[in-house]
């Protein structure tokens, strides 16, 4: 199975709902990472504000900050690759970057 890291520029939480108004595309964007979750992607999400370090020990991401700035943030890597850059993709968009079949369903969720 792929795997998909998300580097998200600087904000205060990753779901778009907090502060003073909400950004639709993060809201949709997390509910499209939950969904690729339950069918067995491994996600990281790494927040500039937040986990810098993530942003400087990656290479291929270090490189890019350094040629192009944050304006490239959101990055979107699948095993290490950048696959998107300054946007949220849609989800018809990250399963073709993943290279999922769309027609297989969720893993169910494990229940606690």
């Amino acid at each position: 199975m792929p795997k998909l890291t998300v580097y998200d520029p600087s904000m205060c939480c990753s779901t778009g709902v907090c502060g003073p108004s909400v950004d639709p595309a993060l809201v949709q964007f997390a509910q499209d990472l939950e969904h690729l979750r339950r069918r067995g992607v491994e996600i990281e999400r790494f927040n500039l504000a937040r986990e810098t370090w993530a942003f400087a020990q990656n290479p291929v991401v270090r490189g890019t900050l350094g040629r192009k700035g944050t304006e490239c943030l959101p990055l979107i890597l699948v095993d290490g690759e950048i696959v998107c850059e300054a946007k949220y993709p849609s989800l018809d968009e990250l399963t073709g970057l993943l290279r999922l079949d769309q027609a297989t369903s969720p893993v169910p969720l494990r229940s606690k």
